[in-house]
C-alpha cells in the first residue's frame, strides 16, 4: 500500500476552495509559518491542527489520510473499492462507490451484519443524505422516529437530522447512499 501523504491532500483541499494559506491560517487559528510547513511536509500537524484545517476547509478529517484514486479514473471495480471499517471486527463496513471523496457528493455502500447498527448513538451530518435497500431490511432511527425499510425502499434523511441504521433480521442488509457534500 501507498504511503499517504497529508501535506499534498492538505494542499489539494485549500487550494479547490480557493483559499490562500494567509485566507486558511485565519480561519483555523494556525499560524500561516506553520501551514506553509505542514503543506512542504517539513513539519507535522498535529491532530487537533488537522480537525482545525479539516473544518475550516469543510471536508471530513478522514480524506486527509487516504490515498485518491488519480482524478482521470471515473470507474471503481467491484474488488478495488476503499473500505471503512470501524467495527473491531470487519463484517460492518462501508465501502466508497466513488472514485474519491473529494467530489461534491459521496455515494457509498453499507453493509450491515444481522443484529448490528451503524453506531451506538444517534449522530447527524450537515448535508443531505438519499439512500436505498437493495438488501434485506433495516430500521432506521430518525430523529424521534423509527422507519422500517427493506429491500427496494428509499429515503430522504435531512440535513442535520440525528439518525442511525440498525438491522434486527437474522440476515445481512445492505444500503446504497448518497451524501452532500462528503462526510467520510
Amino acid at each position: 500500500m501507498n504511503e499517504v501523504d497529508i501535506s499534498k491532500n492538505i494542499s489539494e483541499y485549500r487550494k479547490r476552495k480557493g483559499l490562500t494559506i494567509k485566507e486558511l491560517a485565519n480561519l483555523t487559528g494556525v499560524t500561516s509559518s506553520l501551514l506553509s510547513q505542514i503543506e512542504k511536509g517539513s513539519a507535522n500537524p498535529s491532530i487537533n491542527t488537522l480537525k482545525q484545517i479539516s473544518n475550516a476547509l469543510d471536508i471530513p478529517l478522514f480524506n486527509f489520510f487516504i490515498n485518491d484514486v488519480p482524478t482521470e479514473s471515473l470507474v471503481v471495480r467491484k474488488d478495488s473499492r476503499k473500505k471503512i471499517i470501524f467495527a473491531e471486527d470487519d463484517s460492518f463496513t462501508y465501502e466508497l462507490l466513488t472514485p474519491n471523496s473529494k467530489g461534491e457528493i459521496e455515494f457509498m455502500l453499507m453493509k450491515i451484519p444481522s443484529k448490528e447498527s451503524s453506531s451506538k448513538e444517534l449522530f447527524s451530518h450537515k448535508g443531505e443524505e438519499v439512500a436505498y435497500v437493495i438488501k434485506g431490511s433495516v430500521c432506521l432511527y430518525l430523529m424521534d422516529t423509527v422507519i422500517e425499510l427493506n429491500c427496494g425502499d428509499s429515503v430522504k434523511i435531512p440535513p442535520h437530522s440525528n439518525h442511525k441504521w440498525e438491522n434486527k433480521s437474522d440476515f445481512d442488509c445492505e444500503v446504497v447512499f448518497a451524501l452532500t457534500p462528503p462526510s467520510f
